[in-house]
């Protein structure tokens, strides 16, 4: 993960989800779900199909209904923008245990690639910072700082360990993955991550 260079996404999400230990995932809509997908499925896991804007707060939700469990949100940059007042609301909620990893491959991937918002002037980490979310860096791509600690295992410690909320925005590759769909069925998951989140 050095500055300058922008990051494998699906191989970045797959070393991130090998630390969650007993962690809540929820995955926005399109490529973070295929990757959290990916990297191992698991009743904890809450995919979004459709959707679009609501990862972040359906996270917040989760992160106050159990505070006493990690939750981390994986979304994009667009999905996220599209629901960019959650981050305010997050800020004043001020939960401990969330943390969300942004996707930023700076396109819009899920509707033809065409360019982002964020590929220019649209900066999520700061759009945070000035919601009231005292951690908030960027990883990957030119002129990005990371978090404490260097490499995965300092990336892992800021989400699944440091207290939030922690929004972390990873500049990714704009590229494909070999397709990995998660199952489709909304009262199936929905009944699956409940079940999930009370069996402990």
């Amino acid at each position: 993960m050095k500055p300058g260079s922008k990051l494998d996404r699906r191989a970045l999400v797959a070393d991130v989800l090998r630390h969650r230990g007993d962690a809540a995932v929820i995955a926005g809509l399109g490529t973070p779900a295929w990757d959290c997908h990916a990297a191992g499925d698991s009743p904890l896991n809450f995919y979004f199909w459709g959707a679009m804007g609501g990862a972040a707060m359906l996270g917040l939700g989760v992160a106050l209904a159990r505070p006493d469990r990690r939750v981390l949100v994986v979304t994009g940059d667009a999905e996220l923008l599209m629901g960019v007042g959650s981050l305010a609301t997050i800020a004043a909620e001020a939960p401990a245990n969330l943390a969300i990893l942004v996707l930023d491959n700076e396109a819009f991937g899920e509707t033809g690639r065409q360019r982002g918002l964020t590929r220019e002037h649209a900066d999520i980490a700061a759009m945070a910072r000035g919601a009231g979310i005292r951690s908030a860096f960027t990883i990957g791509g030119d002129g990005a700082r990371g978090p404490g600690g260097t490499g995965i295992d300092g990336l892992a410690t800021a989400l699944f360990s440091e207290a939030g909320p922690v929004v972390c925005v990873a500049k990714v590759a704009l590229e494909d993955g070999p397709d990995s769909y998660p199952p489709r069925g909304g009262v199936l998951l929905r009944n699956r991550f409940r079940a999930a989140l009370a069996d402990d």
